[in-house]
This record gives structure tokens, C-alpha cells and sequence, in this order.
């Protein structure tokens, strides 16, 4: 199991997993008081949380479905990416992307949490790229 080092300034618990297989932890908005989110607002909503991540992992930020279905609440720039040498709290941007307001209370789960490795690339210049099936066909030129 993966160690993570965090500091909790907020009042509520740490990150748990809520089943023994999820994939993320919830984050809570950590609130002197509540937000409320008109349409098509956007704002940066803190939790109070720091974390040392290990040198190749990440933290990907991700909204929660059943605000999304629910609300239209969701992560304005989703996966949005937490860096191994990123010390500072964890902010979420979320957006109402529905057409009522949305009032964020604090304690409220407004995102979830996903460690995940990634590799460093060393990119090497070229002046061909291998031939594919298919080629340079992208966005939807399969026809499905």
C-alpha cells in the first residue's frame, strides 16, 4: 500500500476510501461559509489539505458523478493534476454548468481524489513517424 504524507488544516476527517475497491477519495470543501455557484460560475474551493506525493505520482482531481447528474456541478478542468512537488493546498475549480444556482456547504464531498503513477518521457526528434492501420483519421472518423 501506498504511503502519502498529508497535512489536515481543515475540521473534517482525512480522504477515506468509501468501499474497499474505489478508485478515489472524496475531498471536502473546507468553508468559513457556503459558496453558492450561479450558472456558468466557477470557483476555486479549498479543503484545507496538503500532500507529499511520491516522485512519479500524481493526484488526479475528478468530479463526483452525483453532483455532476445531479447538479451540474463538476471540475472545470478535470483531470486536473496534482504534482509530486506541488506543496501547496489542494483547490478544487469547480463550475455550474446547470441553470440554478448551487450552494456548496462546507464538509460538502465536491470532488474525489485518484493516485495514479505516470512515466517522464524523453522526447526524441524525428522526421517519420511509423505507418498505422490508422493513420492521422481522428475525431470520430470511424464513422461510430
Amino acid at each position: 500500500m501506498l504511503e502519502i504524507k498529508i497535512i489536515n488544516t481543515s475540521k473534517h476527517p482525512l480522504p477515506e476510501y468509501q468501499t474497499a475497491q474505489a478508485a478515489g477519495v472524496d475531498l471536502r470543501a473546507n468553508l468559513d461559509e457556503e459558496i453558492t455557484l450561479l450558472p456558468l460560475q466557477r470557483h476555486l474551493v479549498g479543503t484545507g489539505l496538503f500532500i507529499e506525493l511520491p516522485v512519479g505520482y500524481e493526484a488526479q482531481i475528478r468530479p463526483r458523478s452525483g453532483l455532476a447528474a445531479k447538479h451540474g456541478i463538476t471540475v472545470i478542468n478535470s483531470p486536473g493534476t496534482i504534482d509530486s512537488d506541488y506543496r501547496g493546498e489542494i483547490k478544487i475549480c469547480l463550475v455550474n454548468l446547470s441553470n440554478d444556482p448551487f450552494t456548496i456547504k462546507d464538509g460538502e464531498r465536491i470532488a474525489q481524489m485518484v493516485i495514479a503513477r505516470h512515466e517522464t518521457a524523453h522526447f526524441i526528434l524525428v522526421e517519420k513517424l511509423s505507418e498505422t492501420e490508422r493513420g492521422e483519421g481522428g475525431h470520430g472518423h470511424t464513422g461510430k
